[in-house]
């Protein structure tokens, strides 16, 4: 009797201490059959009995699979699947204690579209210790957002791959006709910026996705640091430091920008819709925007910190990740199309770009003066060094990155301000740099002449137009209010970026590289870099190397004051 009380007692003490919940997690995948884990925490039990019901007219809901062993080999666990209802349950002879959350098993789901919505309904659902049985309650019950990408038209990387170069070819093809239609339109709008639009427009109208093909991954990892290897072989390296110190200047000038930004966003938003900038706990907007703050200072190593250190809901946290892909692409777009009408902006501002001219004819002069047809040896040496260097940044990059985490709890931990070093991308672009101007010291310098840094802009715009094709035109009405607070953020940072330039009289060029090595990082500062000149990437690329450095601390203080400013 004593014992049943003690048992008894127990039991209902693990449902008023903890809080136990009742989750089904979120997911986000292709349209392709998933599996969603049901998990459990802060309980005792011996069994259970539930029935979880699926939105048939989304998805079929298939089987159950991934049941925890210890079911199996504690007791008797039964389940059955008829129409997208399946009915569970399971009786065993031992409790078992669950403090953090386990996993109870998983549905096996098939979907029979593209959506983002809850699919999953949890009713009848009791735990049993022995023979008491308490229900969950649909307050302790968890059912997050599914997210299923529709699947393109075209979703092979094949086929993709060859579309992203025919894109490529007609903008090129159309930007050297002499036709005046087309040299009219060209005068004002840059060729990369419709590289980067014309995917962007596939991508909105469903024919090509991002989520079904791997082409960005595979632009970003091994065309872009070959770009770099490539592009920075016959940098004028002493050329790039006497460009002074306007560019640092209007980098960290960017940053004060995203960290001001932020908190007067929501000092705006919030005397226009209050509801906006709300929420309370995990799901209080400025914890969202928090990671947008990581993301635009330095890069998606400081995003993650960012997500770390404030937990944000991840079922909202979809919604912060659009907002960054389309504010930032589209201020990305705006600087491209500014890169054309440069020298009038230059002209506005009052600028010295003298230093950078210099810069630039010089490199130039050199290319003229080792210029040749190049042969099919020279192209495959250029390739060799190209992709060697390639090779040789993703090792060190791994190693690297796993000596820190393995021996430094600062880098290993991903809500620290150093856990940037732990990401491979940064040590590949730095790695990569750093061969690339190493050989800029050596005769391989000469294969400029070959048209090495030409290899690297073919390189370059394939990274664009897989950039491109992230940018879902259709999706900037998705969440208006959200969009709303990262363009007013955006406009606070470019106002003050143009203001300082205007008083020191930066080129335009250090405007743009310096807000797109914050905001874009290294994956997309080189890009805007090398459309003003292919010898000005390297200034692209360690200019991301400071955001890298300076992101998270620069995101906490900016989530600091965004946290003060929302509770005003």
């Amino acid at each position: 009797m004593i014992k049943k009380a003690i048992v008894l007692l127990l039991f209902f003490t693990s449902f008023t201490l903890f809080s136990q919940k009742l989750t089904l997690e979120h997911l986000e995948g292709k349209e392709t059959t998933f599996q969603a884990k049901v998990l459990i925490d802060s309980i005792t039990f011996t069994g259970f009995e539930l029935k979880i019901k699926a939105n048939d007219s989304l998805v079929t809901l298939e089987n159950i699979s991934n049941i925890n062993q210890k079911f199996i080999a504690k007791g008797d666990f039964k389940f059955n699947v008829n129409n997208s209802v399946a009915t569970i349950s399971y009786r065993g002879n031992e409790s078992i204690n669950v403090k953090k959350a386990i996993s109870l098993f998983e549905l096996t789901t098939t979907p029979k579209k593209g959506f983002s919505a809850i699919i999953y309904q949890v009713s009848d659902v009791i735990f049993y210790n022995y023979d008491h049985g308490v229900p969950i309650l649909a307050e302790q019950q968890k059912i997050e957002k599914i997210i299923i990408h529709p699947k393109p038209f075209f979703s092979s990387d094949k086929i993709v791959f060859g579309i992203l170069m025919v894109i490529l070819g007609f903008v090129f093809y159309t930007e050297s006709r002499e036709v005046s239609g087309w040299k009219k339109f060209y005068k004002y709008v840059p060729a990369l910026l419709i590289c980067y639009l014309l995917p962007a427009i596939l991508s909105s109208f469903g024919i090509i996705s991002d989520k079904y093909s791997e082409t960005y991954m595979i632009a970003s990892r091994y065309l872009l640091p070959a770009a770099l290897i490539l592009m920075t072989l016959s940098i004028d390296l002493k050329g790039v430091f006497n460009l002074g110190p306007k560019a640092l200047i209007m980098f960290f000038t960017g940053t004060v920008g995203i960290i001001i930004g932020g908190p007067l966003a929501i000092l705006l938003i919030s005397a226009i819709s209050p509801e906006t900038v709300g929420g309370v706990g995990p799901e209080a907007v400025w914890r969202g925007l928090s990671t947008l703050a990581g993301s635009w200072i330095g890069g998606g190593a400081n995003q993650a910190a960012m997500y770390e250190i404030y937990k944000y809901s991840p079922d909202k946290y979809g919604a912060m990740v659009l907002v960054d892909i389309v504010v930032a692409n589209l201020w990305m777009a705006i600087l491209l199309l500014g890169i054309g009408k440069s020298n009038k902006i230059d002209t506005w501002l009052k600028a010295d770009n003298s230093a950078i001219e210099r810069l630039k004819h010089k490199v130039s002069s050199f290319a003229e003066k080792v210029k040749r047809n190049p042969s099919l040896t020279e192209l495959m040496i250029i390739l060799a060094i190209a992709f060697g260097g390639v090779s040789i940044a993703h090792y060190g990059a791994n190693n690297i990155t796993d000596v820190l985490t393995s021996n430094f709890d600062a880098v290993k931990n991903k809500d620290g301000a150093l856990s940037f070093l732990g990401s491979s991308f940064f040590w590949m672009i730095t790695i990569a740099t750093a061969f690339g101007i190493g050989l800029s010291y050596t005769k391989a310098k000469n294969y400029e002449g070959a048209g090495a840094s030409k290899i690297g802009s073919i390189f370059i715009y394939v990274l664009v137009a897989s950039i491109g094709m992230k940018m879902d035109l259709g999706k900037v009405l998705e969440n208006p209010g959200l969009i709303v607070i990262g363009l007013v953020w955006m406009a606070f940072h470019a106002g003050l970026l143009i203001l300082v330039a205007k008083l020191i009289r930066a080129p335009f060029f250090f405007l743009a590289v310096g807000s797109q090595a914050n905001v874009g990082g290294a994956a997309s500062a080189p890009i805007v870099a090398s459309a003003f000149h292919p010898s000005l990437t390297s200034v692209g690329v360690l200019l991301a190397v400071f955001g890298y450095v300076v992101g998270t601390y620069g995101a906490i203080l900016c989530t600091i004051l965004m946290e003060m400013a929302s509770k005003v």
